[in-house]
């Protein structure tokens, strides 16, 4: 979980030349149009039509239900937003950034440029404490420095995060609403925008069309107690779904630190932690359970990881470069067991 579990390794910069010749060569990097268009189809008619069945429920209990079905729908909504920001349905910049506007920012209320950039510092740095803003010291902390740093409320919740994990992503869609608008009109003192974004206007259209169509919609068709109530359910579970589609992915993984020499292969396998589960698992978690070779090819179709993993597997075992993959609820635990870990000096003080 620390530095100290990585083995030191020389820079070998061809290693990850040849996977990649490998990979290519077996054509897994050519882009899948027909299957994104059926997959975008089928996954906004979806999506649509959840919430015109919303609309046909109207001001009844059976809301609920449809909150449970519509955080399942937007958080597969959310996945085609990741595809487009890594340019793995179009290689132009223009119809991915479109996809991900409309998907990211008007069906979800998730800014696009903010989540690109941050998501880009994360894929050039996983797990790294300094660098990777995914694991920066928040509500919940990941290693000990940063456990140790922690005062207050803070450091109650650092000695029992691995029970409040996830209880806080429950509250997960709700911060990643307020860091969009943080992140579109955040300033640094010198006027500088805080966030480099493409099209802040246009984000900031589609953001006001997302919360004025999503709350309009909702208060319509149901009474005030129950609209508040179908967007607590609504977005506590697409919060919670999110957070459990990328924790497995990183989360008691190895942590990298600047003395690490690692190359781009090692940088981006050792960190990494694949899930199997067969096709439900693949669909539940938007093909992120294959992250060793999603970190290793970002752009790579979604539909193309599942072939490229036994590549990726056999590679590193000529490397002798550790792969790990495990079971979805294994990924959980090893995640949770390194929270505790973390917070076993607070507990001890």
């Amino acid at each position: 979980m620390s530095s100290s579990t990585l083995a030191p390794a020389e820079r070998r910069g061809s290693d990850y030349a040849r996977l990649s010749r490998r990979v290519a060569q077996a054509g897994l990097l050519e882009r899948r149009p027909g299957r994104y268009t059926v997959r975008i189809a089928l996954t906004l008619g979806a999506f649509l039509a959840g919430w015109a069945a919303v609309v046909a429920v109207g001001d009844s209990w059976w809301q609920l239900p449809m909150a449970v079905a519509m955080a399942i729908a937007t958080t597969q909504v959310a996945f085609l937003g990741h595809d487009a920001g890594h340019r793995q349905m179009f290689r132009r910049r223009g119809p991915s950034e479109a996809a991900g506007l409309v998907a990211g920012n008007l069906a979800v209320g998730l800014s696009y440029g903010w989540w690109v950039d941050k998501h880009n510092r994360h894929h050039a740095n996983p797990n790294h404490a300094d660098e990777d803003p995914d694991v920066g010291a928040g509500a919940l902390v990941w290693t000990y420095e940063q456990a140790t740093a922690t005062r207050g409320v803070n450091r109650w919740m650092a000695r029992r995060q691995a029970w409040l994990f996830f209880p806080l992503l429950l509250l997960e869609g709700l911060a990643l609403h307020v860091a969009s608008v943080q992140a579109l009109l955040g300033r640094e003192p010198d006027g500088r925008w805080r966030v480099p974004m493409r099209h802040r206007a246009v984000e900031g259209v589609l953001l006001v069309a997302h919360a004025v169509g999503y709350l309009g919609l909702v208060f319509a068709v149901m009474s005030p107690a129950k609209a508040l109530l179908f967007i607590a359910v609504h977005q506590g579970l697409w919060g919670l779904y999110m957070g459990c589609a990328f924790a497995p992915n990183h989360k008691g993984m190895p942590m990298p630190t600047a003395d690490d020499d690692l190359d781009y292969l090692r940088k981006q396998v050792l960190t990494s932690r694949n899930v199997h589960g067969g096709r439900f698992v693949d669909v539940a978690l938007g093909g992120l359970n294959y992250q060793i070779e999603h970190h290793l090819f970002p752009n790579m179709p979604r539909a193309n990881l599942r072939r490229a993993r036994p590549l990726v597997m056999a590679y590193c075992a000529e490397q002798g470069v550790p792969y790990a993959e495990t079971g979805l609820v294994e990924s959980y635990r090893q995640a949770l067991a390194h929270l505790h870990e973390v917070g076993r000096p607070l507990r001890a003080a």
